[in-house]
């Protein structure tokens, strides 16, 4: 016979689990109804217990400086912790962070983990970084392999990578590559976070843990790309023969992340984006504008690295 107290404390422990999932469905609810301060309140205590999406939610919540101030430096803390857990969108947020801030070495670590669980995004990126050899040694059999099963899980910019790996790459290799990217795939463990949708962007909130059925409530929608609202603001594009070259990048991906975060400036107001191959690398450049003075001083207003190119 199983004694009583062993009995109370397995109850115990099944309360605790049921109770912490409720909490974080609790902060998700609030979240959804833009109580951002409410979501804070709840996640942080869980997250100071360690609970690993509570850890993602708040790094979340000072990433966008909802419900707290926009603190990057606490949102790399957080995600760091809960990715030290696993939690493989937080592995994959901090990646791309570190990735797109220029710290590539630090962000790939991250990505390599997330890519590991099997997370696209990550696979994508990492993948990329091993075709290319920026950041890691260069093994384009295994960048294939990444980038493929990115593509097998329906992300968009992943099918536009392989397209072009497949024009580069011999068959024998991308055949090496395919039995690898099986072999990946059946080893992977499974996520240790809520998956995601392929195309959506990391400014989800983490599903809480079924408890005792699954939860249906989704985490809040991601909000409208700020592209849409600035096409739909400027029907007349401006004109000229001077751009600005906002920086260069292994994958366009990261160029298409940059400048969606900038594209709701009013300095750019009526321009658009190009992205320009030049070998491996993508340039990002913003214009037109009408002299190489307008240029200089769209870059001086968007507080941003940049310099004026003439269009070819």
């Amino acid at each position: 016979m199983i004694p009583k107290y062993l009995v109370a404390v397995a109850l115990l422990i099944c309360t605790a689990g049921s109770v912490s999932a409720q909490s974080v469905k609790a902060g998700i609810d609030a979240w959804q109804r833009s109580d951002y301060s409410a979501a804070v309140a709840i996640w942080r205590p869980l997250a100071e217990k360690g609970d690993a999406d509570a850890e993602f939610n708040l790094g979340q919540a000072y990433r966008l400086g909802r419900g707290v101030p926009t603190n990057l430096a606490a949102a790399k803390t957080w995600f760091e912790r809960a990715g030290s857990q696993g939690h493989v969108d937080a592995q994959t947020t901090l990646g791309l962070l570190l990735f797109q801030s220029g710290d590539q070495t630090e962000g790939l670590k991250w990505l390599k983990q997330a890519a590991e669980q099997g997370e696209p995004r990550a696979l994508l990126v990492y993948g990329t970084a091993l075709v290319n050899g920026d950041g890691v040694t260069q093994d384009p059999i295994r960048g294939y392999a990444y980038v493929s099963r990115a593509a097998a899980q329906g992300l968009e910019p992943a099918k536009q990578t392989l397209a072009q790996l497949d024009k580069l790459m011999p068959l024998e290799d991308r055949k090496k590559a395919i039995v690898l990217a099986r072999a990946k795939a059946n080893a992977a463990p499974p996520p240790s976070s809520a998956p995601e949708k392929p195309a959506t962007k990391p400014d989800q909130v983490a599903k809480a843990k079924p408890a005792p059925k699954p939860i249906e409530s989704a985490p809040a929608k991601p909000e409208k790309p700020v592209i849409k609202q600035a096409v739909a603001e400027a029907p007349t594009p401006a004109k000229g023969d001077w751009r600005i070259q906002l920086g260069a990048f292994s994958q366009k991906g990261s160029a298409e992340s940059l400048y969606a975060k900038l594209s709701g400036k009013s300095v750019l107001a009526r321009r658009r984006a190009y992205y320009v191959p030049v070998g491996s690398i993508t340039r990002l450049q913003v214009g037109p504008f009408e002299s190489k003075a307008a240029a200089a001083s769209a870059c001086k207003a968007l507080g941003q690295a940049c310099f004026a190119v003439a269009a070819k």
